[in-house]
């Protein structure tokens, strides 16, 4: 049994009937590391010896307590995307101008998920400033996509994604402005929830857009995302973008039918889509209506506004969060994040107005959109992992968040779980996107999926 290739629940399962211990965990996970990571780039850094002195302390825990008495993650090893602060670990933003930054604190997310058991093994590589779609980074280098090491592994979360994909962790957390935990999602073959803006906390977390970003679990199963989630989300009192709403169990999921559900299928996207891509979309929706949901296809070519006011927000907020390091040392960026930055910078107070009221009015037709429909399907993104020598940053996060991109703006929930392959072995992702709060629907109707698909 390779325990670095299982999943959050089972290896929850086998710590608490003390089967194996937190220290083979991460044993496991460290040695998987060491054999992948020289090939595919998916760290910024690594901490065995504190992983492993992490361990060390699960596993004494293990021995003293019952299963019930157990955190619920003891001794499950994660990773988290180098934009998270980590107390007494670099935490870098992917740039070279924080190299030697060493938070104090904690970002609130890796608190709780540590208080819940876990154990940070490293911090994985990003897109410089979460600000692009490649992974393709000038101070950290590549990361590169498992399932074919000439191909991007998406971004900006994309070491996170390629870490998971890997079988380096179970578990890994991400940020999403425009995509970014569901595209690298798509592109590597895991799952990845961007979960509604505000269930999750943002507070100690490098921004982008102080408009649009959320935080999210990526895991290797619909259940490990549910299972994380739960830990993960509840109000933070001290970030001001938290919202005070009761939370839920996202864990408990059931394989019952989805006969009452109403879906909508996305044509729109469809016919914008790869051939491959659509027809495994297509095969998706069948499966929902072979579990007794109701699919029709639906025109939401409206959709494509909010992604246009996403594009000029994003780099419109992000020019705005790094302005006086742009304008006094804008050599220490990449060239596609400063030509992004530029471009944002120029963007007059009109326009942004103007896509904040877009935002709005997207905000109200998606409302209505739910009125009607439980859910929506789509692909995650237009096309399968591109070649890394090939287009250039720039026109890459064009062509990979148009089909993620409007739940940002919209703050909804959105789940990318794969769905196939191509005939080259390159992964297909779908993309299921919830009513605002309803990251419950979303992850149950991802689990039946996915249990169909066993």
């Amino acid at each position: 049994m390779k325990l670095n290739s299982l999943n959050i629940s089972k290896l929850q399962e086998l710590i608490r009937q003390k089967d194996i211990s937190p220290v083979e965990v991460v044993d496991a996970c460290l040695r998987q590391i060491d054999s992948e990571e020289e090939k595919i780039n998916a760290f910024i850094a690594i901490v065995p010896e504190e992983a492993r002195t992490e361990a060390k302390k699960a596993e004494n825990l293990q021995m003293k307590l019952s299963a019930e008495e157990m955190p619920p993650f003891l001794g499950i090893p994660f990773a988290a995307k180098d934009l998270y602060d980590t107390a007494g670990i670099c935490t870098t933003g992917g740039t070279s101008y924080l190299a030697e930054n060493i938070p104090t604190e904690d970002a609130e997310v890796i608190a709780r998920l540590k208080d819940a058991g876990m154990i940070l093994i490293g911090k994985t590589n990003t897109h410089e400033i979460a600000l692009g779609v490649t992974t393709v980074n000038p101070h950290y280098g590549t990361t590169k996509n498992p399932h074919d090491l000439t191909r991007i592994s998406g971004g900006s979360s994309g070491g996170s994604a390629a870490a998971l994909s890997a079988e380096m962790v179970p578990a890994a957390l991400g940020t999403d402005t425009g995509g970014s935990i569901r595209i690298p999602g798509s592109l590597c073959g895991v799952v990845g929830l961007k979960p509604t803006r505000g269930r999750v906390s943002l507070r100690g977390i490098m921004p982008l857009s102080w408009n649009l970003d959320h935080a999210g679990p990526m895991t290797r199963s619909v259940k490990d995302a549910a299972l994380m989630l739960k830990v993960m989300a509840g109000y933070d009192a001290q970030d001001a973008y938290s919202v005070k709403r009761p939370s839920e169990d996202f864990a408990s999921l059931s394989e019952a039918s989805l006969k009452s559900l109403r879906i909508g299928l996305a044509e729109y996207y469809l016919d914008l889509a790869d051939d491959e891509v659509a027809s495994a979309v297509r095969e998706s929706a069948k499966v929902f209506e072979s579990l007794g949901a109701k699919v029709e296809s639906v025109d939401v070519a409206w959709l494509n506004e909010a992604y246009r006011a996403n594009a000029l927000m994003t780099p419109a907020d992000g020019a705005a969060y790094h302005r006086e390091r742009m304008e006094k040392s804008p050599e220490v960026y990449g060239e596609d994040v400063l030509q992004r930055l530029r471009m944002g910078a120029k963007y007059s107070g009109t326009d942004y107005i103007l896509a904040r009221r877009t935002q709005d009015e997207m905000k109200w037709r998606m409302a209505k959109f739910f009125e009607k429909y439980d859910l929506l399907l789509l692909p995650t993104t237009a096309v399968t992992a591109p070649l890394i020598e090939g287009k250039d940053a720039v026109e890459q996060a064009k062509l990979l968040t148009r089909f993620t991109a409007p739940f940002n703006l919209m703050g909804v929930p959105a789940l990318s779980v794969p769905c196939g392959f191509t005939k080259q072995g390159l992964p297909i992702a779908l993309q299921i996107v919830g009513e605002k709060w309803n990251e419950k629907g979303v992850l149950e109707a991802g689990y039946a999926y996915e249990e169909m698909m066993k």
